[in-house]
């Protein structure tokens, strides 16, 4: 059933949506295994890539309320939190005191690191709130950037861009040139969930829609600014809805260049609208592959550890994974909705993951260089 993919895969031909489409209705995921492990190998050897870095959620409060999202909060709500700038510098020194403004819970998790580590890295992102302004988004980079020069900002989602344009006035392109000026440095892939208007009508109906989060990607690689790209999967989608995604993002990448990493994030079901079940590790597997796969331009495929577990996300790198994402620290968004793992691991954990399924670690920072 998939000697033509293979010999495709084989041959370095580019595949296509049909062929994506008789991959994901395959139940033979070994093959599929093998040659997106094919194709990591050549783009990247046996390297297997992670980041020493801290998740940093600056609040929960925020305008919209999308069907499969258990993290926001209203402003009045028990459980909402909003961070002071100083709040957040602090947990990047490694203060773990700063609980933020209002009613927290689920706090009690371990934490990777208790002491001030030397983050390569501080990924940003977090509701949209009702009533910080555009400057203060600015001043929490610049702020950041003076205390720690040395970390890379990865920050801001194409739907916070959006609603920061919203709120200031401004055109997108302005938006991200100011906030490049003020430290910004990446962008994380988030948001773009499933780009088919008729599941986001089911999703997140208050969100912005497919094309404006290309648009946004697109903007902010003609900006200079690196991004990445996920696909949330594995709620109310077709192997269609999924297929259309992907090659929408490889249609952007032969344009622009600008997506750094692929990262599929499996669904997870408690404390949201629409429920349903978990992913199940053959989907989990089979997506990162045929991710892999598909999108033949984008050099990195995130196993995201955070969504997948441990283990998953272990295997995934014998199945066109070349990168585990980071320590994290800190993770919020997928623990509010029964995420199962820590919310962080050690940098010794991460190697031991990668060496034990026969790939070589690799610390990177934020563009992918070996540090």
């Amino acid at each position: 059933m998939l000697k033509a993919v293979t010999d495709k895969v084989l041959s370095g031909e580019r595949i296509t949506g049909e062929d994506a489409l008789v991959m994901f209705r395959s139940d033979d995921i070994f093959t599929l295994g093998r040659l997106a492990s094919h194709v990591a190998d050549r783009k990247n050897g046996k390297k297997a890539f992670f980041v020493v870095n801290r998740h940093i959620n600056p609040t929960n409060i925020c305008v919209n309320r999308c069907r499969f999202c258990a993290f926001s909060r209203s402003k009045e709500q028990e459980g909402a939190f909003e961070f002071t700038i100083e709040e957040i510098i602090e947990k990047l020194r490694g203060g773990q005191r700063a609980k933020g403004k209002g009613k927290t819970k689920g706090n009690s998790s371990r934490i990777a690191h208790r002491s001030p580590l030397p983050y390569r890295e501080v990924h940003i992102v977090g509701g949209l709130h009702p009533e910080w302004p555009f400057e203060h988004y600015r001043t929490m980079l610049s702020e950041i950037k003076t205390a720690f020069p040395s970390i890379a900002i990865k920050a801001f989602t194409a739907v916070e861009i959006d609603y920061f344009s919203r709120i200031s006035g401004l055109p997108v392109r302005e938006v991200l040139e100011k906030l490049k000026k003020s430290g910004l440095q990446a962008m994380p892939g988030g948001g773009a969930e499933i780009f088919a208007e008729r599941v986001r009508a089911k999703l997140c109906p208050e969100k912005i829609s497919g094309e404006r989060w290309l648009d946004i990607h697109r903007t902010a690689h003609l900006c200079g600014i690196p991004t990445n790209a996920t696909m949330l999967y594995g709620h109310v989608e077709s192997f269609e809805d999924r297929v259309d995604h992907l090659l929408r993002l490889r249609q952007l990448q032969d344009i622009t260049g600008g997506f750094q990493a692929f990262i599929p994030l499996a669904y997870h079901p408690r404390n949201t609208d629409i429920g349903g079940c978990y992913t199940s590790g053959t989907d989990d597997l089979k997506t990162v592959a045929i991710s892999r796969l598909l999108l033949d331009n984008i050099p990195h495929m995130k196993a995201y550890w955070i969504m997948l577990g441990e283990k998953i996300a272990q295997v995934s790198l014998l199945f066109g994974a070349d990168d585990l994402d980071g320590t994290v620290v800190e993770e919020k968004i997928t623990h509010s909705a029964g995420a199962m793992t820590n919310e962080g691991l050690t940098r010794k954990e991460l190697v031991n993951l990668i060496k034990k399924a026969g790939k070589v670690p690799v610390e990177r920072d934020t563009f992918y260089n070996a540090v």
